[in-house]
């Protein structure tokens, strides 16, 4: 059996930028009006991705699908990037 990491370690690595869980329904569709999009329209993460597992621990609870994650990528260009993933169960 594969040995857990620490959720921490995933979430506050370098590489990982931040990010957030939406899964209040009226938040949800707030963000999907604003963008002009429906939960199809956005890329999809899996509930098996590290960051989505390491999230979950974190926070206690499952994440289930039709969440989405929001986040935040520092940009030496742009400043701040916020882009929106939909969660999603892994493809069988």
């Amino acid at each position: 059996m594969a040995e857990r990491l620490d959720p921490d370690v995933v979430l506050n690595h370098v590489l990982v930028p931040k990010h957030e869980v939406i899964d209040d329904e009226e938040e949800i569709e707030k963000v999907l009006e604003e963008l002009g999009v429906e939960k199809d329209d956005l890329p999809r993460i899996h509930t098996n991705d590290p960051v989505v597992v390491a999230l979950s621990e974190k926070l206690g609870k499952r994440i289930k699908p039709g969440s989405l994650v929001k986040i935040v990528r520092d940009s030496p260009t742009a400043g701040k990037t916020v882009v929106y993933r939909v969660v999603t169960n892994p493809p069988e």
